[in-house]
């Protein structure tokens, strides 16, 4: 089946008419939550508890092979993607997909055609495609860099969620960590009161949401956007290197952006005191299995919880010594 080409003008509505049809044809099966929130570090987090987590996580240890049993590879289910999942192509080189299992809705994979690796860079491609979702909605876009970072594909793939990601939580924000990015001083790459590791910087994409660009236009965009990226992960210390000729991470990592800013997290471990934590608990959006993880974030508290699972703050741990 050949993709319907998109753009920032038909985005939303692809997306509407493809989720109407994948949940009729029962490709989109939609996963309920209940939400509930954490006040931590002066940020309100959004805590979803989804049952579903652990079905999965009992699902994948039955589906371990034995020890010393041969092992299988799990197959890929973006190639080939299922045609009932997909939005559409964002360009030449990148497809949108719903996510089949989605906690928020319209939450979009974007997914290279071919196989690279996930721990492959990002590259000039990937934030065209990613551009073109920022300027259909206001959304989200993110990136696991990694299975320390939350990656559960191996096949390289960014995402993108509509905003706000909690419309209770505090008022005129749209991400909940925003309380402390938007107190960041001016040029700062480092945000006061984030714990951990971490480069920020911020964007103006707002201006260009909606106005036609030309094909030269969109390639200057996704170039200052790529430049960003690779200025971000040199002042988080992320490692690179070549693997077959293609940039690689050395270190897992996180990327969030918006229309208003980028923010790259290096990674430690994905989990902490067994809550698994990808690019969107930065983001001040966290998920957990049941009430007994709930309570153990409580516990820990969502700010250290994150500290935990990222690299620490070589800054501080200098002026600490």
């Amino acid at each position: 089946m050949t993709a319907t080409v998109l753009t920032a003008h038909t985005l939303r509505e692809a997306i509407a008419r493809r989720t109407r049809h994948a949940l009729r044809c029962g490709a989109l099966r939609p996963i309920e939550t209940t939400l509930t929130h954490i006040d931590d570090g002066g940020v309100r987090f959004a805590v979803r508890e989804v049952s579903s987590l652990a079905r999965k996580e009992a699902a994948r240890r039955a589906d371990a092979p034995l020890p010393g049993a041969q092992q299988t590879p799990r197959p890929n289910p973006f190639l080939p993607y299922d045609d009932d999942l997909c939005v559409g192509a964002l360009s030449p080189t990148h497809v949108a997909l719903l996510n089949k299992y989605n906690v928020l809705d319209a939450h979009l994979l974007i997914v290279t055609r071919r196989f690279v690796p996930q721990e492959a860079l990002l590259d000039h491609a990937d934030f065209a495609a990613l551009l073109v979702a920022l300027r259909g909605f206001d959304a989200l876009g993110f990136y696991n860099g990694g299975p320390q970072a939350g990656a559960s594909q191996p096949h390289k793939h960014l995402q993108a969620v509509p905003l706000p990601l909690d419309a209770a939580g505090a008022a005129g924000r749209t991400a909940p960590i925003e309380t402390l990015l938007d107190a960041a001083p001016a040029g700062a790459m480092r945000v006061p009161g984030l714990p951990f590791a971490h480069a920020f910087v911020r964007l103006d994409l707002a201006g260009s949401a909606m106005e036609a660009r030309t094909d030269r236009q969109a390639h200057r965009d996704a170039q200052c956007a790529f430049d960003t990226y690779l200025a971000l992960l040199r002042a988080a210390n992320i490692g690179t290197g070549e693997v077959d000729g293609v940039p690689h991470q050395r270190t897992p990592y996180n990327l969030l952006v918006t229309r208003r800013w980028m923010l790259v997290v290096p990674r430690e471990t994905e989990r902490v005191e067994g809550i698994s934590v990808n690019a969107l608990g930065f983001a001040g959006s966290l998920f957990v299995r049941d009430a007994a993880q709930r309570d153990t974030l409580a516990r820990i508290g969502p700010m250290t919880a994150l500290a935990r699972v990222a690299k620490p703050d070589a800054l501080k741990a200098s002026t600490h010594a």
